[in-house]
């Protein structure tokens, strides 16, 4: 990157496809605001973390957007979806439930990062249970997990929370936890903490769906 100046971070993807996939078109242009020096921070999340220049920062998203990159805050933010290969096809394992579940709730401010991941059968290749909020898609109804934590000695698998959701109750409880965590967590709170705080059954009372 030949600018020199304020410098601000953001990460950046292909978008819910099949699987995590950059195009040719999109490394060329992420090259763009790279130097022969500089390195691209690949995450555990599908997600490649970028410095550009602060002061150009909408323009060059906005480029990024124009070869089908998105683009998200970092920080205390609700990840992009982590998914799955979608190995049976777009609608067999709900691809489109997946972006529209991701275009309401990546970017939100929360009290700590807060990842979340989809698959679209009981194999789990998205690794669902392993985060914070889990999706798992069954038949053609959806299972919905939370409190999972992947590090650590003290690592474990999120507990079922509901099952049997469409896609808009699914949304909504999502966007509702989400909400929630957000209202209520404490500073710096990890999401696993606070479902931990909170008695599951009151949490589902307070859900609307």
């Amino acid at each position: 990157m030949n600018e020199i100046g304020k410098t601000i971070k953001i990460a950046v993807n292909g978008g819910i496809d099949f699987g995590s996939k950059l195009n040719a078109k999109q490394l060329v242009t992420i090259a763009k605001y790279m130097g022969n020096e500089d390195s691209l921070e690949v995450t555990t999340f599908q997600q490649l973390y970028i410095e550009i220049p602060e002061d150009k920062k909408d323009e060059i998203i906005e480029e990024f957007k124009g070869v089908g990159l998105s683009c998200y805050p970092v920080g205390n933010y609700v990840k992009s979806l982590r998914t799955c290969n979608f190995c049976k096809g777009e609608e067999q394992e709900g691809m489109p439930v997946a972006k529209e579940l991701n275009y309401r709730i990546a970017g939100k401010p929360v009290p700590f990062t807060v990842k979340v991941a989809y698959t679209g059968c009981p194999v789990g290749c998205g690794e669902p249970l392993l985060s914070d909020i889990g999706v798992m898609k069954m038949k053609e109804h959806y299972n919905l997990y939370v409190g999972g934590k992947a590090k650590g000695k003290d690592a474990e698998v999120g507990v079922l929370l509901l099952e049997n959701l469409t896609p808009d109750q699914l949304y909504h409880a999502v966007e509702q936890i989400i909400d929630l965590y957000s209202l209520n967590g404490k500073k710096r709170e990890p999401f696993y903490k606070f479902i931990k705080r909170v008695d599951k059954n009151e949490l589902i009372q307070q859900l609307a769906i």
